[in-house]
Parts: structure tokens; sequence; C-alpha cells
């Protein structure tokens, strides 16, 4: 096995490097936190009996996210190319076969799939942060609300002029390369995200029932955990750490030497899990002070909290914050959800990379169309999970992301040789014998227990 040939400082990035650690670390993060910490975390929460979801949410990153975040990235930074020819050229030096290709092509489709439907739903944040600023919800009833919601959903030309909106805004991102810009954005929109978070939870703690938000967050009822509870806990620790996807190994290909892994890979965890956490607790007692449901599902945060915000004073600004705040999460993440297709196209067809990011981005918009109209023109046709926005969110995160995430840290902990996994993690210390325990036997046997079970 060539263990030290991937290390060789001839095999450069060809798309640039972050310019620092730090740089690295608000990237990842950015990418991580998103809808998926804000939008989907407290619905998927609430309709899974709030604690004890958050408790096997909390065991599946730090025993499974984690160890496989260190593997995609130190992959990623091994073969300094898109995921495709990462693991391509990696399967070949590592364990003589091409074929691992493939796991990077599925990392990559999924990250299309997935940025298909997820900038539908920030389109949506757009247009509500035009309708808190401008009073929509001031005083408003839940039948003025939800007419709001249905009707704003309803007309596809409008959810689809969003969509098209948000597409254009990540594009302009993503063409502007990686110091230009995919760092500069995120140094700016990830520090300007917690900022919000945190005014937010101020407001959440002044509520008048944040105990019970806290209560309903950190008190388990087992009673209500099924397996398909842990295959939803398992699900959002991928979705929101973007592992699986591609994105991670992408950002990990333009990752300096002399950092360290585990190091970044600690700090990106516990930033989004505290996230998610803060967004809990920042949107449960809001929800409970309006005698609202905390199951209202995907229209918590779009029907639900907006109702909440309109009977508070102050409303209409920290409606404005919160959904300002969406949309830089959601923009953050879209750009690392990009990454990967369109590094694979500039590598591939020697393209250029805005060529690239315009084809990509085109493209998704094109398949987000069928997620458009999954909530107006073709919201009756279902089928397998529901509507078309249904099964792309079903087979991506409960599929496509565990699948990818146990392809991924198979290939770490068993096809990679010792030596090149400690090269990359520098060392052979007790932090990496605990990695390599979780990558070869925890991290994998728990993705196929529920993965199994997701199936039967």
């Amino acid at each position: 096995m060539l263990s030290h040939q991937a290390s060789d400082p001839k095999r450069k990035s060809l798309h640039g490097h972050w310019s620092s650690r730090m740089a690295f670390i608000l990237a990842v993060t950015g990418s991580a936190v998103g809808l998926g910490n804000i939008w989907k975390f407290p619905y998927i929460a609430g309709q899974n009996g709030g604690g004890a979801f958050v408790l096997v949410y909390l065991i599946c990153v730090v025993v499974i996210g984690m160890p496989v975040m260190m593997s995609e990235i130190l992959i990623g930074r091994r073969g300094r190319r898109n995921p495709v020819a990462t693991m391509a050229l990696l399967g070949q030096e590592e364990g003589g076969s091409t074929r691992w290709r493939w796991v990077g092509g599925m990392g990559v489709v999924a990250g299309i799939l997935i940025l298909s439907y997820y900038s539908v739903i920030a389109g949506w944040t757009l247009a509500y942060v035009v309708k808190s600023a401008t009073g929509v919800f001031a005083g408003a009833s839940a039948a003025a609300v939800s007419e709001q919601f249905n009707g704003f959903t309803g007309d596809w030309r409008l959810v689809a002029l969003c969509h098209t909106l948000f597409m254009s805004l990540s594009v302009f991102v993503v063409a502007r390369g990686v110091e230009r810009g995919l760092e500069q954005a995120v140094r700016f929109m990830v520090p300007a995200l917690l900022i919000l978070m945190l005014v937010l939870l101020g407001y959440s703690i002044n509520s008048g029932y944040f105990d019970e938000g806290v209560a309903f967050m950190f008190t388990p009822d087992f009673d209500r955990l099924t397996w398909g509870s842990v295959l939803a806990a398992l699900g959002q620790a991928f979705f929101t750490l973007s592992i699986g996807m591609g994105a991670i190994m992408a950002y990990g290909a333009y990752l300096p030497e002399e950092t360290s892994i585990t190091g970044a890979s600690a700090a990106v965890v516990t930033a989004d899990t505290s996230i998610a956490i803060l967004a809990g607790l920042a949107i449960f007692p809001l929800v409970f002070a309006n005698d609202l449901n905390p199951a209202d599902g995907p229209g918590l945060v779009f029907d639900t909290l907006p109702l909440a915000f309109g009977q508070m004073a102050g409303g209409t600004f920290f409606s404005t914050i919160f959904f300002i705040l969406l949309s830089f999460a959601a923009w953050t993440s879209a750009i690392g959800l990009m990454e990967p297709a369109v590094a694979w196209i500039v590598e591939r067809f020697n393209k250029t990379r805005a060529q690239a990011t315009i084809a990509t981005g085109f493209l998704i918009w094109f398949v987000g169309m069928g997620s458009v109209l999954s909530f107006n023109v073709l919201s009756d046709v279902r089928f397998l999970a529901g509507t078309i926005f249904d099964n792309v969110d079903y087979l991506t995160s409960n599929i496509m992301l565990p699948l990818g995430g146990l392809l991924i840290v198979i290939f770490a902990g068993w096809v990679m040789c010792r030596n090149s996994t400690a090269d990359e993690l520098h060392g052979s210390g007790g932090l990496f014998k605990t990695w390599r325990i979780l990558a070869r036997f925890v991290a994998p046997i728990g993705i196929l227990i529920v993965l199994i079970n997701a199936v039967r």
C-alpha cells in the first residue's frame, strides 16, 4: 500500500486551500449548521417525544457522527480531489480498486438531491423575512397566519421565484471560489448566525415559558421512542453535520496539512450540536407560551412560530431577526452542498469554476421544481413516503446519508492502512485509537442496525 503517497506535497487541491484552521472550522460549521438545526431539529424532536429523541440524537452525534466526520475529512485531505476522484484514487492506492468512486458519486448525488428541496424551504425563509419586516404577522390570528402559509405555498409561481432567488445567491458565492467566495461568506455569516441565535434565545428566556421548553427538551419520554425515532435521530445527526453527502470530503480537500482533523472535527460537532440545542431552547418556549403544538411538523417554523411572534411585544422585530437567521443558516449550508458537484465538473470536464457552478445550480433548480410543485399543483400526487418532497427527503436523510456514512467509515477504518490514517490524524495515541475503534466497529454496527430497521 502506498501509505504516504497521498500526503506527497506535490498532490495539491486544484481549487485552492483554506487560509487558516479557523476558516475551515467556520466553513464546515456553516455547511453543517443550517435548516436541519433550526427548521428540522425542533419539529422532529417535537414529533418524537422531546427529551428521549434529543438524548438519542446526542449519542448518535458523538458515537457515530464524530468518527464519520473525521473519516470524511481525512479522506478528503489525503485525496485532494473532488469526492468521486478522491475515492477512486485512494481506493486504487489503498485497496487496489477504483470502484470506491461510486461512494463519492453517491455523495455528490445526495448533495444535489438535498439542495433541490432544501433550496425550496430556504426560499420560504426569504419570503418570510419580507412578511415579518412588513408586519404581516403582528396581532394576526391563527387562521390568518395559516392562510398566509397556505396561500404562499399554494402559489407555485411565488414559491418557484423564491427558490430561484435562493439558488442564484448560492451560485454567486460558490462561483467565486474557495477563498474569495466560500471563505469570505462564512467569515461573516457564521458569527452573524450565532449572534442572531443568542438574541432570540434571550427573547425566549423572557417569554415566561422557558422552564417548560427546557423540560420538554431534556426530560426523556421513552414511551414515545420507536425505531422510527432512532432512525430519525441518526438521519438528523447526518443531516445536521453534513456528513455522507460529499460536502465535508470536498472541504477536507482544501484543508492545510498542519491542521488537526480531530480538533477541527470536535469544534464543528460542538458548534453544530450547540446551535441545534439552542434552536430548540429558543423555539419551544415560544410555542408553549402560545399554547401551540411542538409536533406541528415542517410547518412549525412557518405556521406556528409566526403566530407566536405576532402575539408578543416586539414580535415584528424578532420575527424578522429569526427569518434572517434561517436564511443565513440555509445559505451557508447550500454552498457546502453545491461544492462537491462543482469540484467534480471542474476536474472531470475541465470547465471553469463559473461554468461548473452555473451548470450545477441549474440542475439543482430544475430538480427542485418537483418539490416546489409538491406543495400545490402536485400535492395530491403521492407514492411511497408521500409527495415528491417527502420522498426526496426520506431517501436522502434516511437512506443515502447513513449508507454513504457507513461506506466512508468502513473505507477509512478497514480499507485504508493504519499508517495512512495515523498520518492524517497526526499520531497514534489515545485519540487515534479511540477513533479507530469507533470507525471500525461502533459506528458501522450502529448505522447498520438502524438501516436494517429502516428497510424492514
